[in-house]
């Protein structure tokens, strides 16, 4: 035949199988796009920025998405859940801390419970003490009024085995009341209690028996400019060394908040206020990537039970990301 004179070939037949390899190859490639555009948590605690409750002493539910993709909060959000938490008997709203939210959030994303009801978010000083004298196991410092702390009820789950787990991931504080039905969450330090062994009566944070430091995130791409956070601070002047450490390099800090002076080379507060902030100054370079607690120094003299240092939270230093080159030979990063 002439075709076959000519060196003419029949065109291969269409493969299934080829196409659907490709298909694959392209939906993998995709969707390490996607993972690669997803944002890295700031909290090592946190949940997919969607949290929904309701209120166990108000008529009202909470429904909403406090993050954006891009990893930023909604402001507008994050005022209706201060909102939605404020104090019962009198109103009163305080800030709720970020790594509070992203706490519930992170209970209700991996446990799943029918529903989650605020028994307690934000006390006013004034609220937590009236409790306080109608006799109710109530901390004198209780975080609570620090933004830091919830009661939850949690409805369909088994709320001691649910305390035992939370106690094993160490986010942050667990109190099991089995006979009122709920959980207390917090932010402070790894602990767990039961009514029985709470010890609220004997006052263990007094004299700043107690103080710790929370920054506003857990992971940062530098430092410069990070906030920290002072709480159960319960007894005043108290006198901060100018420079902390993480992992053996230094860190200067600056006030972040009014109230604090410069005395002796030290930042001291004398004054009580809603919050004390220090901020990590910027242009300082520190090793990444790098994970540890930042250490906070006291200068003397140190009032009542004042402790000669305290800690911040685990903190993640990230590497910084390639560097991507345009045509041009440009850094886009």
């Amino acid at each position: 035949m002439l075709k076959d004179r000519i060196g003419f070939r029949a065109p291969k037949p269409f493969v299934r199988a080829d196409f659907a390899v490709v298909a694959v190859v392209a939906v993998l490639a995709v969707l390490a796009d996607l993972a690669a555009a997803e944002p890295v948590p700031r909290f090592f605690f946190s949940g997919d920025g969607h949290l929904t409750m309701s209120h166990g002493h108000f008529d009202e539910r909470l429904e909403l998405r406090y993050r954006h993709a891009d990893g930023s909060y909604d402001e507008a959000a994050l005022a209706r859940i201060a909102h939605f938490f404020r104090s019962r008997e009198d109103g009163a709203e305080g800030e709720i801390a970020l790594r509070t939210i992203e706490l519930i959030d992170f209970v209700e994303d991996r446990f799943r419970p029918q529903a989650m009801v605020l028994i307690s978010g934000y006390r006013s000083p004034e609220f937590n003490e009236e409790l306080r004298g109608r006799g109710a196991r109530a901390a004198q410092s209780s975080l609570h009024t620090e933004g830091l702390a919830a009661d939850i009820a949690f409805r369909g789950l088994d709320l001691k085995k649910l305390w035992v787990e939370l106690r094993e991931l160490k986010l942050g504080g667990v109190g099991y009341y089995r006979k009122d039905g709920f959980l207390h969450l917090d932010s402070g330090r790894p602990r767990f209690w039961e009514p029985q062994t709470s010890k609220v009566e004997k006052g263990l944070a007094r004299g700043n028996a107690k103080i710790f430091a929370r920054t506003d995130f857990d992971r940062y791409a530098g430092l410069g400019g990070a906030t920290i956070r002072l709480h159960s601070v319960t007894a005043l002047p108290l006198r901060l060394a100018r420079e902390a450490v993480l992992e053996g390099h230094a860190l200067r800090l600056e006030a972040a908040s009014a109230g604090l002076r410069e005395e002796d080379g030290c930042l001291v507060i004398s004054e009580p206020a809603a919050a004390y902030r220090l901020r990590v100054a910027a242009g300082q370079a520190l090793p990444a990537p790098a994970r540890g607690a930042i250490r906070l120094r006291t200068c003397e003299p140190r009032v009542e039970a004042t402790p000669e240092q305290f800690e911040t939270n685990s903190i993640e230093l990230l590497a910084a990301p390639p560097a991507v080159v345009t045509d041009e030979g440009k850094d886009a990063r």
